[in-house]
């Protein structure tokens, strides 16, 4: 099915779950947190994609995705311990956990964006390389969301801690 192992398969619907997960999270609560069930699954399914992902070599063995994969587990690590109540982060904490996993929700994006244009429509994929110029003019429309999106998240956690003190 669309040129995928049955690893492949598993990757695509796991990451699928993650992608929708932190879009309703996004969207509903303006962030991904680790303190409700969408979030949970968010980051649950976020490792599984990762780790699921080491084992897909079409591109000829390890490559940018896995390099990603290793990224976006550093990232969720990061910000695990920006959570904890001893966190070496200090006041830089709540900024690290809102937007690391808006990090890794662009992360996520990256791969999605050019496996979709690249695999799609089966018979004439739109892209015809993950360098081709509409897969890397829309990574970069992405970062540029996530860039808009993390600034308003830390603007909105300055004025909230603001209102606290």
């Amino acid at each position: 099915m669309f040129g995928l192992t049955s690893l492949g398969i598993i990757h695509t619907a796991i990451s699928l779950v993650a992608v929708a997960t932190g879009a309703i999270s996004l969207i509903r609560q303006k962030e991904i947190a680790w303190g409700n069930s969408i979030g949970n699954i968010y980051v649950i399914t976020t490792i599984l994609t990762c780790l699921t992902g080491f084992g897909i070599y079409q591109h000829g063995g390890f490559g940018k995705p896995h390099v990603l994969g290793i990224i976006t587990l550093l990232v969720l690590g990061l910000v695990y311990l920006a959570q904890n109540n001893n966190s070496p982060f200090g006041k830089l904490s709540l900024y690290i956990e809102k937007i690391g996993y808006s990090m890794t929700f662009f992360f996520h994006l990256v791969p999605g964006v050019t496996e979709t244009l690249t695999r799609l429509p089966i018979d004439k994929p739109v892209a015809s390389s993950p360098e081709d110029s509409l897969v890397t003019t829309l990574v970069g429309i992405c970062f540029v969301l996530f860039a808009i999106g993390a600034t308003f998240q830390a603007v909105a956690l300055k004025q909230k801690l603001s209102q606290n003190t």
